[in-house]
């Protein structure tokens, strides 16, 4: 039986040991190493050469979709399974396009983790739920491009490099709601606001909500009084 070589690569250690100690414990899985920013995910992906790279999108520096991409560009053998705080169709689509050959909610069982890991060993991909082969990712990505498309870059609208769930966030923060009222008005959870909130910042390369108010009110992407783009529930 061939035994599967695992990094994993965290910025929360209990998370990190949680996983690392899950996958331990199958006869045909090893972790060969872990890593807690994307820098370090590179270099030990370079000298290790492990099959599969369990990684955090939302890293320090380099975050998981830039690792993934670099892993790509650098024809590095390991194949990476994302796994994010913020599930959507729009962000499995980004890890789809960078090259990832899974994208998992963090809320995913051990053995659900599992089974998407060995198939992605198999040369499978896991996406959206469903496991795919290559040409049938390929028409996933196809078939979503123009919602994704849509988002980005309505024609009139000026671009952003936002998800349509983070620019309904970004709306609420402009309008100086609180993670809780934002929570109850899309009818989604305090932790996935945060997770929403951490992603804008990333992006944006800033460090607080003000910031940010104020760099996408700088570029037009929001108005101090738009509130269109947020779904009343």
């Amino acid at each position: 039986m061939k035994t599967i070589k695992l990094v994993v690569i965290d910025d929360h250690p209990l998370f990190r040991q949680g996983v690392v100690d899950a996958l331990s414990l199958e006869p045909d899985m090893t972790v060969i190493g872990q890593a807690s920013s994307g820098e370090e995910a590179l270099e030990i992906i370079r000298s290790l050469s492990p099959d599969i790279a369990v990684i955090d999108v939302n890293l320090p520096g380099l975050n998981g979709q830039q690792v993934t991409h670099r892993i790509v560009q650098e024809k590095l053998h390991t194949r990476v399974l994302l796994l994010t705080g913020y599930d959507d169709l729009e962000q499995a689509l980004h890890a789809a396009i960078a090259g990832a050959a899974a994208y998992c909610a963090k809320e995913i069982g051990p053995k659900r983790l599992i089974q998407s890991i060995r198939e992605i060993y198999k040369g499978k991909f896991v996406i959206a739920e469903q496991v795919l082969s290559k040409e049938e990712v390929n028409v996933w990505i196809k078939d979503n491009m123009v919602d994704t498309r849509r988002t980005y870059s309505e024609p009139g609208m000026p671009f952003h490099p936002l998800s349509k769930r983070e620019m309904e966030v970004l709306s609420c923060v402009v309008r100086g709601m609180s993670n809780k009222e934002i929570a109850m008005l899309l009818g989604i959870s305090h932790q996935t606001v945060k997770n929403h909130v951490t992603a804008i910042l990333r992006k944006f390369g800033v460090e607080d909500r003000t910031q940010a108010v104020v760099y996408a009110l700088k570029r037009g992407w929001v108005q101090l009084h738009d509130d269109d783009d947020v779904q009343n529930v």
